[in-house]
């Protein structure tokens, strides 16, 4: 997929709802949380006072309402949001 984000937009692939709970129960459909967690796949070049600190494969969080889906070609859904909706960069 060929996808450049404008301005201080970037594009994340949402990491998969957990399916099993710790103790090994499962969890249904209608009950997953909406994860938090994902994979930079692509940034804008940033604004002019505001540079870009995210990079294509960092793994951040971001809000839980953050962000706008969209539906790839391929079938992935990924999140579409500004560089300022991402609260922390995972290490």
């Amino acid at each position: 997929m060929n996808f450049k984000p404008l301005s201080d937009r970037v594009l994340i692939e949402p990491k998969e709802a957990e399916t099993k709970t710790v103790s090994g129960i499962i969890i249904p459909d209608n009950a997953k949380e909406k994860p938090q967690e994902g994979t930079v796949v692509a940034v804008g070049p940033g604004k002019k006072d505001e540079p870009m600190e995210l990079k294509v494969g960092d793994q951040v969080l971001y809000g839980k309402y953050a962000g706008t889906e969209v539906n790839a070609p391929d079938g992935k859904t990924y999140l579409i949001m500004r560089q300022s909706d991402v609260m922390a960069i995972v290490a």
